[in-house]
């Protein structure tokens, strides 16, 4: 069975030698490297989901992306030292935005080959995003493009600058203006039928 927390995939690694300059875990038998990812998980984790799901719809799925994204800089960070930790946040961030590509890029591919599936069941998530209007509003950012969706859930969700969405997705600042302006007026579209059921 998959695990589905992350903290339980770390307990299968194993312990690497204490990080320099990382404070060490009060549990014994837990490397500094650990102790500072589930802290880094604890701080940003439901943050990303949310994040995951504006840009893919589908809290489980979602979720799926985020924990494999926490196993990713783990593994860089055993690789390549505490440097990573300077830029953990924008490393997660760009990582959970490319994991939810390719699991588009995957349902796209996978539609086209209907299968039997089981229902997915509700995610930790569900109750955040349960409702008529929050539903509505992920269906709108669905039919937007990728680009235009990815750049306003970086700046309207988590509330990045134009530089650091730029970072984030490998487009210059500018690209990120007109995407931003663009995406808002779709949206604006998408939604006025519901604002006006609503108000």
């Amino acid at each position: 069975m998959r695990p589905t927390n992350v903290t339980t995939i770390l307990s299968t690694e194993k312990t690497v030698p204490p990080v320099e300059g990382v404070p060490i875990s009060d549990h014994p038998g837990v490397s500094e490297l650990d102790a500072a990812l589930e802290r880094l998980h604890d701080e940003h984790y439901v943050r990303l989901v949310r994040l995951s799901v504006l840009l893919l719809g589908d809290v489980g799925r979602a979720e799926e992306v985020v924990q494999d994204s926490f196993v990713a800089i783990y593994q860089r960070m055993r690789r390549d030292g505490p440097d990573v930790f300077s830029n953990a946040p924008a490393y997660l961030r760009q990582t959970v935005v490319n994991r939810s590509r390719s699991t588009l890029r995957h349902l796209k591919v996978a539609s086209r080959q209907p299968s039997e599936v089981p229902a997915d069941e509700p995610g930790a998530d569900h109750d955040v995003w349960h409702g008529v209007r929050r539903r509505a509003v992920l269906d709108a950012l669905a039919e937007l493009p990728r680009r235009q969706r990815e750049v306003l859930a970086l700046r309207y969700y988590l509330d990045l600058s134009e530089r650091d969405i730029a970072q984030t997705l490998g487009i210059s600042p500018g690209a990120v203006k007109s995407h931003a302006s663009r995406g808002a007026a779709a949206l604006r579209r998408h939604l006025s039928d519901l604002v006006e059921e609503t108000s």
